[in-house]
């Protein structure tokens, strides 16, 4: 990835202001690894900074000429710094770039406000031999970096988890994968009063008002959420952010559809809806002596569905290659999401039906379907599907995850008066694959396990050892993750070849 900014004026200060920029007249990288370690903790929200190695600095304001680095140093500085970085917790790497000035080698480092803040760093990261590593937080203040006192550590745990998922930046987009008409839409179907403003301003302009647009001034990039609800395939950024409906009426599968939905996230909820509304939910009408009005009951009514559907898109994490999946049988409707609730919901929550969260994966993309009016606020969800189900006369849902919480399924019943004689209707937890899914990082963890244990391996031996038919595209995801991570890579780069081997990088120890 290259840097977003011209680098001649990156270092004569015309774009980004001088608190943003950390010059260094040489390689010192116990010094560096603490001002990448400041910019990523990014305490006031700049978007983060640069490291300019082989420039010094006089009151805060590069030197000419400049010194610059010697150019057989630059592989061995490249090196190093991958290597300290991976001392950083969580793991942090930012972007660096090689160029020169005047003729002279620099290097520029890139260091935007981190995802997983906060982060820290070994105070000293040459140690003796035996000796545990101290860590320490370190932030910016001015044009420096400094250790963060107590105060400013609680400052920085404040911001861990902060910023959710669809409240980060995509910096593999531009402004231009926002589509204005879509936009427009939304102001439009809410009653905003940016709705008017949209018609004539820009779309960098209007997404900043509806923050869907962040980053530092040189590199405005849009929101995840604004990918999510104003690009028109988001799956482009989001691998299976759809919803796939699978109506199976007999269990042999004869007679089976599938329907997947596509598009942004509140089109394709609404298109899901609108087909298991004209499609799947079925209406009866039973007349009794003692009454002079019919009862009217459906197989599934759509209230609970609605509710429960548009919790699976608010609540789905959208890192993970997986879509939402609406499973019907003639017994049930099954939706699905992955991963399952987190922690904070307990397994005696999950039974008594007290699924109020205290963390949030997807914050913005619930606010946009408040706005839509598809979901309720302040935790109605759980009572609106019960209630609905009661007046319906169904059987009261089933909640479902497993230990590791990989995946949430809710299973509403069909009404019993839709069953056929000769099925019942089970109130237990329908039998699952016994095989737990594993999470992202697990299988990462598992892959880095098996090559520790077992040395190089071929892709097909490893997906074999991991108890995997074929290669999937989360497994083929995770290596590639971890190669871009420098953890794995293979022992002989021998482009097609089938015979490469993956290995673990070996990481060189500690300078005495």
């Amino acid at each position: 990835m290259a840097l977003p900014i011209n680098i001649e004026l990156l270092i004569k200060q015309r774009i980004v202001e001088n608190s943003r920029i950390d010059y260094k007249r040489n390689w010192n990288p116990e010094d560096i690894i603490h001002s990448i370690c400041a910019f990523a903790n990014d305490i006031d929200n700049w978007g983060g900074g640069y490291i300019v190695v082989g420039i010094e600095e006089i009151n805060g304001m590069p030197k000419f000429p400049i010194s610059g680095l010697e150019k057989n140093s630059i592989d061995n500085i490249n090196k190093e710094l991958l290597q300290y970085c991976n001392l950083i917790e969580p793991r942090y790497l930012p972007i660096v770039e090689q160029t020169q000035i005047e003729g002279k080698e620099i290097l520029v480092i890139w260091c935007p406000g981190g995802d997983t803040r906060p982060y820290k760093a070994p105070v000293q990261i040459y140690n003796q031999r035996g000796t545990k590593k101290e860590y320490a937080y370190y932030i910016r203040k001015m044009s420096n970096t400094i250790r963060a006192n107590q105060l400013e550590e609680k400052e920085l745990m404040m911001l861990a988890n902060n910023v959710p998922y669809d409240d980060r930046i995509n910096y593999q987009s531009k402004i231009s994968d926002l589509k204005s008409s879509l936009i427009q839409e939304f102001l439009s179907d809410v009653a905003s009063d940016l709705y008017q403003l949209s018609l004539s301003r820009t779309i960098e302009e209007v997404g900043t008002d509806m923050r869907i647009i962040g980053g530092p001034t040189e590199l405005r990039k849009p929101l995840n959420v604004g990918l999510m609800f104003f690009n028109e395939d988001p799956s482009n950024f989001f691998p299976y952010a759809r919803i796939e409906v699978v109506d199976k009426p007999d269990p042999t599968g004869e007679g089976m559809t599938e329907k997947v939905f596509t598009g942004p996230l509140n089109r394709q909820l609404k298109d899901a809806l609108n087909y298991i509304k004209n499609y799947i939910i079925k209406e009866k009408i039973s007349k009794t002596k003692e009454k002079a009005e019919a009862i009217r009951f459906f197989n599934y009514p759509y209230q609970a569905v609605e509710e429960v559907l548009c919790n699976a898109v608010y609540h789905k994490s959208y890192q993970i290659g997986e879509p939402i999946t609406v499973m019907i049988t003639p017994e049930k409707m099954e939706i699905t999401s992955l991963p399952g609730p987190d922690r904070t919901i307990t397994d005696s929550d999950l039974k008594n039906y007290h699924l109020v969260s205290k963390r949030y994966r997807n914050r913005r993309i619930g606010d946009f379907l408040k706005e839509l009016k598809l979901i309720e606020g302040r935790n109605t969800g759980i009572p609106t599907i019960l209630k609905s189900l009661q007046n319906n006369g169904s059987p009261l849902p089933i909640f479902e995850t497993d230990e590791e919480r990989s995946y949430f399924s809710v299973t509403i019943p069909v009404h019993r008066d839709f069953l056929n004689t000769e099925n019942k209707y089970i109130g237990e937890k329908t039998e699952r694959n016994t095989q737990k899914r594993r999470t992202f990082q697990e299988i990462k963890d598992l892959i880095l396990e098996i090559l520790q244990g077992e040395g190089p391996l071929p892709t097909a031996v490893l997906v074999e050892k991991m108890n995997y038919k074929k290669l999937t595209d989360s497994v083929s995801k995770a290596i590639k993750e971890l190669m871009r991570e420098n953890r794995i890579c293979y022992e002989e780069e021998k482009v097609n070849s089938k015979n490469q081997r993956l290995m673990l990088v070996k990481i060189e120890r500690d300078k005495p």
